[in-house]
């Protein structure tokens, strides 16, 4: 009896073994702050992205990607929950916030809150091991740290920016070195971007050898200030010169460690059974990076498309279509249920999710809109998108009404030939802002006409092809 009780014990535990095997790996390739016309695969004949250009051969490209917010936290905030950061408070730009936020939430009390499950979280549910590698930015606590969110391991920074090169002087913040696990502070060998591309390898070396199915975010901070670059990077580019010659070496080291690691996921045999995301967290600050988003106007932290589109892969081999585009609206809210379902989850089951399961809209099951309607806020700027429709509503000036399919650059405002829309679209804003909670920490006032001075400025991409104003 003891026999046969054991032999039905055993052939469960492979049947489990076989089904978790079977299960896709994941890996989230995820830039920071780089433009939108930056990559080989938008178009571009500066920036080498040979990497990259190769993935969206083998990828679905989505045209209209967006993200939940033009900066760096909130549009995190979004991605790893899944619902729009406002429903929780975190929409009042990035944490911490020590010189600029004026409320009681302050500091390293500034954070995701603990309440909010994560797409780690759900991940692990399904049998997933998870891991984090890079720029964390959502809150510097130690009940913010990742390791307490859902990742079983964790190598990178709790703030928003650091050097690429180790740090020799240890600096005031410990939010800006870097740090694997929990509190051991460890400085890279190497390179940032290099560094942390090896960290991921060797997670996803770990994982396929035991065959567990895996969950990778590689948050790089490239490229995000400050303008960092090997003078091996930096030699790629003799004809360039200033902030787009540096910005050109930080995306080429980019595109490499995202070519790394999908070279070892080939080599390891893996890589028809593993979802490859690449995407970023908003668009390019010009005045900042010299990043280009054209045809697309503004920057980051504009509400601008500049500021909300980005670019946008999805590669799972014998899935999703090869060198194939999707037109329809999506959103960086859509990863969670989208992975949590296939996984195995039942999108059903996630609570107050915001995003959708992609799957049947890029294999062509459904074929309706993924979206009717997205929404952005920050502070008293609002935005709504419907159907091809987008209209902003200013704290500034009167509200501007777009056909974004027929008006990429946002330079037709067409708000006086469509009063009732513009009356309509408004009173729907104003509907989702009542679900909404109050911000958790708000900035001093002269941080919003920072913001919309640098729209105004920056507004017409088309100065700066070339990487230096015309």
């Amino acid at each position: 009896m003891m026999n046969k009780l054991k032999i039905v014990f055993l052939l469960c535990f492979v049947q489990q073994l076989v089904i978790a095997q079977e299960k896709p790996n994941i890996v989230l390739l995820f830039s920071d702050d780089a433009g939108y016309a930056d990559f080989g695969f938008h178009g571009s004949k500066i920036m080498k992205t040979p990497n990259l250009d190769k993935l969206a051969k083998q990828a679905v490209r989505f045209t209209q990607g967006y993200v939940s917010d033009p900066t760096c936290g909130p549009s995190r905030a979004g991605l790893i929950t899944g619902r729009y950061q406002q429903r929780f408070g975190f929409e009042e730009n990035n944490v911490p916030g020590f010189m600029s936020a004026v409320s009681a939430a302050d500091g390293r009390e500034m954070g995701l809150p603990v309440e909010e499950v994560t797409i780690a979280d759900y991940m692990k549910k399904m049998g997933y091991t998870t891991s984090f590698y890079g720029k964390w930015h959502l809150g510097g606590d130690d009940r913010f740290h990742p390791v307490k969110r859902g990742f079983d391991e964790f190598y990178g920074f709790r703030g928003g920016a650091r050097s690429y090169f180790p740090y020799s002087n240890i600096p005031a913040q410990k939010m800006d070195l870097m740090e694997r696990g929990f509190g051991n502070f460890v400085e890279p060998e190497q390179y940032l971007t290099d560094a942390l591309a090896m960290e991921a390898i060797d997670f996803i070396e770990r994982n396929a050898k035991a065959k567990k199915p895996f969950f990778t975010i590689l948050s790089f901070n490239a490229v995000h200030t400050p303008m960092d670059a090997t003078k091996e990077d930096l030699d790629q580019f003799p004809e360039l010169k200033g902030k787009r010659k540096i910005v050109a070496a930080m995306t080429l080291a980019l595109d490499r460690a995202c070519g790394k690691v999908l070279d070892k996921l080939k080599e390891l045999g893996i890589d028809k059974n593993t979802l490859v995301v690449f995407t970023n967290d908003n668009g390019g600050p010009t005045d900042k990076n010299a990043g280009v988003n054209f045809p697309l106007s503004g920057t980051k932290s504009s509400h601008l498309e500049g500021g909300i589109r980005v670019p946008f892969l999805i590669k799972w081999p014998n899935n999703t279509g090869a060198n194939t585009t999707y037109d329809y609206p999506i959103s960086t809210l859509d990863l969670l249920p989208t992975f949590f379902a296939i996984g195995g989850g039942d999108v059903r089951t996630i609570k107050g999710t915001d995003g959708v399961d992609l799957l049947p809209y890029i294999t062509g099951e459904n074929t309706e809109r993924p979206h009717e309607v997205l929404f952005w806020r920050k502070d008293t700027r609002g935005v709504i998108r419907r159907g091809d429709w987008k209209l902003i509503r200013y704290p500034d000036r009167p509200a501007e009404l777009y056909n974004i399919p027929n008006d990429i650059s946002e330079t037709h405002n067409l708000v006086s030939k469509h009063p009732k829309m513009v009356k309509e679209m408004f009173k729907e804003l104003f509907a989702w802002e009542l679900t909404l909670e109050r911000p958790r920490w708000m900035l001093k006032k002269a941080f919003e006409k920072v913001d919309i001075d640098r729209m105004d400025k920056f507004r017409d991409q088309s100065k700066y092809i070339d990487g230096e104003s015309k």
